[in-house]
C-alpha cells in the first residue's frame, strides 16, 4: 500500500512540474467522430530502457478530443522505443505516418541558439556584447545595452512584438500573410523596455527574433541559408528546413487541426496544416522526430558547439529569480534528475524535445493537438511526458 501510494505521488508531483515546463492545453471537447485509430508500432532495447508499457498505454486512443496524432521516438543509452498512433486526416481515417515531417514551433530555438553560440566559437560574436552595436538603431535610445547572452537566455526585458492579431479566428483570416522581422520588432521597441536587462526573464520569441536578425547581419545571408549552413547541415538533418513564405509542408505529413467553438456552442475542428509560419529564427522550422533527435543527440555531444559554447546552453543566468531558461533550452529537475527541455507550438502541432546531459534518456514527440497554442498542458503530451520519464 505505501509502494502504491508513494508512487501516485511521485507521479503526481512529475505531472504538476512537466505542467509549468510544457505549456500546451486542450479546449472544450471537439465533436467528431472518431475513425480507427492505427496500433502504436514500438521497438525497445535495454535492461534498464523506456517502460514500452506505459509508452503504448500513453499513445492509446488517438484520435481524441486533445490530439488526433502522436509521433515519438524515446532514445538514449538506456536504450530506444519508437511508436506512433492515431490517424494521417480525419477525412481519410488512415493511419498516422511515424516518419513525416510537422511544424517544429519553438525547438527552432536550439537552431538558432547553436546558430549564434557556434559563431561566438568562430570569435565572430561576442555574447557580452550589445547587440546595439551589432544592429545599431534596432532598439532605440530607451532600452539600455543588451547583450548578446541576454537575447539568448531571455533576460533582455525587450517586450514582445505585435502579430497580425490576438485570436485564433484573426490570425485564421491572416494565416496566409506575415510580418517580417523588423517589424516585429519595431512594435516591440516602440513600448519600450519591461524590465532593465539582466534583471528578470521572461521567455518570448522576440528574443530570438532580434537573434535571427543578428545572424543576418553576422554572416551576410539570410537566416535560413545561415542556419542550414552553421547547424542543420553538420547535424545531418536530411529533412528539416524552412519554409519562408511557403504555407505548405512539402513532403508527408499529418495533418493538424483547432478545435474552435460554433456558431450553434458545439465545438469543430478546423485544418490548419497550411500556414506561413511567423517568426522564422524563434518557430518556422518544420522537421522530423528522427532529425529532432539527432540534433539532440549530436548537440549534447558537443559535435556541432564547442564545449566552452556549449556551456551557454547548460547554464541557467545566476541571480535571476525563477528563471530555468538557458540558451536555447529549459532546466527541468525530478527527483535528482535534470533534464533539458525545448518545446514547441504551431497551430495542430505540439513538439517536445528533451533529454538528459549524459543522453541515458532523450525524448522527441509531435503530437498532433488540436489546442497546441492553448494555456495548460495538453493530455496527450503530458501522458508521453511521464511515460518517456519514468
Amino acid at each position: 500500500m505505501r509502494a502504491r501510494r508513494r508512487t501516485t505521488v511521485r507521479t503526481t508531483a512529475l505531472a504538476a512540474a512537466l505542467v509549468l515546463a510544457l505549456g500546451a492545453g486542450p479546449l472544450a471537447a471537439p465533436a467528431f467522430a472518431s475513425p480507427a485509430s492505427s496500433a502504436p508500432a514500438a521497438v525497445s532495447s535495454g535492461a534498464h530502457g523506456p517502460d514500452a508499457q506505459a509508452l503504448r498505454a500513453a499513445l492509446e486512443g488517438l484520435p481524441d478530443q486533445d490530439a488526433t496524432a502522436a509521433l515519438v521516438r524515446v532514445g538514449g543509452t538506456d536504450g530506444r522505443w519508437r511508436g506512433s498512433a492515431g490517424v494521417h486526416d480525419l477525412a481519410s481515417g488512415r493511419p498516422a505516418d511515424p516518419d513525416v515531417r510537422f511544424r517544429a514551433g519553438s525547438t527552432t530555438k536550439v537552431v538558432t541558439a547553436a546558430a549564434v553560440l557556434r559563431l561566438a566559437a568562430r570569435g565572430e560574436i561576442d555574447l557580452n556584447r550589445p547587440v546595439q552595436r551589432y544592429l545599431p538603431g534596432l532598439l532605440g535610445a530607451d532600452f539600455r545595452p543588451v547583450t548578446v547572452r541576454q537575447l539568448l537566455n531571455h533576460t533582455s526585458g525587450i517586450p514582445a512584438g505585435d502579430g497580425l492579431g490576438s485570436t485564433f479566428e484573426e490570425l485564421y483570416a491572416h494565416r496566409y500573410e506575415t510580418l517580417s522581422p523588423r517589424e516585429v520588432v519595431a512594435s516591440a521597441a516602440a513600448k519600450g523596455p519591461e524590465f532593465r536587462p539582466g534583471s528578470a526573464q521572461h521567455y518570448l520569441n522576440i528574443n530570438y527574433t532580434v537573434l535571427g536578425l543578428l545572424i543576418e547581419k553576422v554572416t551576410g545571408r539570410p537566416y535560413a541559408t545561415a542556419a542550414g549552413e552553421l547547424v542543420l547541415a553538420p547535424a545531418g538533418l536530411r529533412d528539416t528546413y524552412f519554409p519562408g513564405a511557403d504555407p505548405r509542408i512539402l513532403g508527408p505529413h499529418n495533418h493538424g487541426y483547432q478545435a474552435v467553438e460554433k456558431a450553434d456552442g458545439t465545438t469543430g475542428l478546423v485544418d490548419v496544416t497550411d500556414w506561413v509560419p511567423a517568426d522564422e529564427a524563434a518557430g518556422g522550422m518544420i522537421s522530423t522526430t528522427a532529425d529532432l533527435e539527432r540534433l539532440l543527440t549530436r548537440l549534447f555531444r558537443g559535435e556541432l558547439v564547442p564545449a566552452p559554447q556549449l556551456e551557454e546552453m547548460f547554464t541557467v543566468p545566476a541571480g535571476v529569480a525563477g528563471a530555468t531558461y538557458t540558451a536555447g533550452l529549459q532546466r527541468f529537475e525530478y527527483e535528482g534528475t535534470v533534464y533539458w527541455l525545448k518545446t514547441g507550438a504551431r497551430y495542430g502541432y505540439s513538439t517536445v524535445i528533451a533529454g538528459t546531459r549524459d543522453l541515458s534518456r532523450t525524448l522527441v514527440q509531435s503530437v498532433n493537438s488540436t489546442d497546441a497554442k492553448g494555456e495548460g498542458m495538453n493530455p496527450v503530451v503530458q501522458r508521453i511526458a511521464l511515460a518517456a520519464l519514468k
